[in-house]
């Protein structure tokens, strides 16, 4: 998760919601993203699902099977379907999102029965990841107070 927070803390250096994501095979970092929505000007471009298409190219696959996401924010219901799609083995993330994450909205979808793949998601609970985002909000909202 360190390099997660590493990710997420570049993110919010570039001006990007501060949201890391790396993929993980046996052990080894083989993809890792942070979100680009602003720099690409793109609806999907969150940090999970360019780690899982990242991952998908160096593997050569979609199929991520044996693969784990680790993610700084509870993924939306937007990537938490990409995990599902892309066959992921688990995914864990650091911090609960209230507003949009998919289990806190209520989107099982990880463990629906009518979708042919099922993974475990977990919370790995760490105060820093919202920590981080509750500074880089405060600074966009302290930046709209003053213009």
């Amino acid at each position: 998760m360190d390099r997660v927070y590493a990710l997420a803390e570049r993110a919010a250096a570039l001006d990007e919601v501060p949201v890391g994501a790396v993929v993980v095979l046996n052990g080894a970092i083989i993809s890792e993203a942070h979100n680009e929505r602003e720099a690409k000007q793109s609806p999907t471009a969150h940090a999970e699902v360019l780690a899982l298409e990242r991952a998908a190219q160096a593997l050569g696959t979609y199929r991520l099977e044996e693969c784990v996401l680790y993610v700084s924010l509870e993924p939306c219901p937007m990537c938490l379907g990409a995990a599902q799609q892309a066959r992921v083995k688990e995914v864990y993330f650091g911090a609960h999102d209230q507003k949009g994450g998919a289990l806190s909205l209520g989107y099982s979808i990880h463990e629906n029965a009518r979708f042919p793949h099922r993974f475990l998601v977990s919370c790995l609970p760490e105060d820093r990841f919202g920590q981080l985002l509750k500074k880089f909000f405060k600074s966009l909202r302290d930046k709209t107070k003053k213009t």
